[in-house]
């Protein structure tokens, strides 16, 4: 027992520890913390001997009386026992199922835990999306036209408003620089990247129209605005597209008639060419090299050049085609008008005359040697038909056959070749090839021309070889 309850009591510790050897093994240990049964054993080891002696009745006596008491109180209250019975049961009963409840909210505290935060989550973000819709609704005017930025720039490009097109074309660039995260600008660039497209497509598209100086001006201006190609490809492009618009034109030409074919290839060439030539000059300038990477530059005079030799080429190659399929007797004409076309193109830098003399000279030749050979022909089917029913006077005569008196400046043949038809009308169809021949006459074919007339006349006189040939020299004289 501590010493402070044992000094409260009036109990020395001395006392005690008397006491607790004595009743050491009379009493358990747990009743030494009772301070009624300490406050008793102080009072008993007071006691005498008689009184000690008499004690265990007296303890007897009221345990007895005790005992009595008590169970007169269970039965004068026994219903107040019953009651209080069933209220412990019950209490005992409620205690468990708050219990079990009290288990089963423990149980579900977690998931409500979660919950709870979850819809502080989804409040939290209702409430950012409804602040954002506040500032969408503040700012509704300027968010529609941003979106409507798409269908305003369609619009301007099917309307051929370009100027507009590009002003809007760079806001949109501005504004995915600052805004390229965020899926709405992206799906409008997008948008205007196809628009974009189509005015390029249309842009091009013009070029191979019949277009004009100030029209090719303003839309290779805005090529270049759109910064799609480089200068050189640019430059390309332009020729390619009016390339086109050339091909098509020549490509309208009815080929059933060669002359006709040609001549107007040639109007289309002189007028059409021309223009495209005049055009990119006014356009781009050839001072200075184009930079087509970080170390390669290419001359614009490259790019112009190559092209104005590939159409002069193309332009030689129709020529010499239609020559081929034949312009009959206007090959003189068809001369003029090729020089004059490739006169016209020396103000530009690009006359060619000096191509075609070795084709006129082919053709002129070609058409010569088929004329005499036609003429040597006709003379061999003529022979084969021919016979002397009564020789000729000048065959058999040996006075030599006087030609007529010659006027100055005039060449005439003799009137004797009547009397030998054949050679007549081969001299004839020569005169005739000279008619044609000297129309479109180089004189570098003068050789040429001399050497084929030698060979038809070995053809012609080969089977007179056996004829006395005297009286025929005057007429051989004059074929000569």
């Amino acid at each position: 027992m501590p010493a402070s309850k044992m000094a409260a009591l009036g109990i020395d510790v001395e006392d005690e520890s008397i006491l607790a050897s004595i009743f050491r093994d009379s009493f358990p240990e747990n009743w030494r913390e009772n301070p009624d049964f300490t406050l008793y054993l102080s009072e008993l080891s007071s006691y005498g001997v008689d009184k000690l002696n008499r004690e265990p009745e007296r303890l007897a006596e009221e345990r007895a009386q005790i005992l009595q008491q008590t169970q007169e109180l269970a039965f004068c209250n026994y219903k107040t026992f019953i009651k209080t019975a069933e209220c412990t049961k019950e209490i005992y009963r409620d205690f468990g199922l708050v219990e079990k409840h009290v288990s089963s909210v423990l149980d579900k505290l977690p998931a409500l835990s979660e919950k709870c935060k979850q819809f502080i989550k989804e409040t939290e973000e209702t409430g950012a999306s409804r602040r954002m819709n506040s500032l969408t609704l503040n700012r509704h005017t300027e968010i529609l036209e941003i979106l409507e930025i798409p269908q305003l720039m369609d619009t301007c490009v099917r309307n051929c408003y370009y100027e507009e097109a590009l002003e809007l074309a760079s806001y949109v660039k501005r504004l995915e620089k600052k805004y390229s995260s965020i899926p709405v600008i992206q799906g409008i660039v997008n948008e205007v990247r196809s628009s974009a497209q189509l005015m390029l497509n249309q842009l091009i598209q013009q070029l191979r129209t019949n277009i004009q100086l100030p029209a090719c001006l303003r839309v290779i201006g805005y090529l270049r605005r759109m910064d799609v190609f480089t200068e050189a490809e640019l430059r390309i492009k332009f020729l390619q597209a009016r390339d086109a618009w050339l091909k098509s034109m020549l490509g309208s030409i009815s080929d059933n008639d060669p002359y006709f074919h040609i001549t107007k290839t040639i109007e289309a060439c002189r007028v059409h060419l021309f223009d495209i030539i005049t055009q990119y000059r006014a356009i781009f300038s050839d001072e200075d090299p184009l930079l087509i990477s970080s170390n390669q530059t290419v001359n614009e005079s490259a790019i112009f050049h190559g092209w104005v030799v590939q159409k002069v080429s193309e332009f030689l190659g129709a020529l010499e085609l239609d020559l081929q399929k034949g312009v009959g007797s206007r090959l003189d004409s068809l001369l003029g008008q090729c020089m004059y076309f490739g006169l016209s193109f020396s103000r530009v830098g690009a006359d060619f005359r000096g191509q075609f003399a070795p084709m006129f000279q082919k053709v002129a030749m070609n058409t010569f040697e088929k004329a005499v050979q036609e003429a040597v022909e006709k003379f061999q089917e003529d022979m084969n038909l021919y016979t002397l029913i009564s020789p000729p006077s000048m065959l058999g005569s040996t006075i030599p056959m006087t030609l007529p008196t010659e006027q100055p400046g005039t060449l005439q043949p003799p009137m004797v070749l009547l009397d030998f038809p054949p050679l007549a009308c081969f001299l004839n169809n020569n005169l005739a090839a000279f008619n044609d021949l000297r129309l479109c006459c180089p004189l570098a074919l003068a050789q040429e021309v001399a050497m084929c007339l030698e060979d038809a006349l070995v053809k012609v006189f080969l089977p007179l070889r056996f004829i006395n040939m005297a009286p025929l020299a005057p007429l051989i004289k004059v074929l000569y």
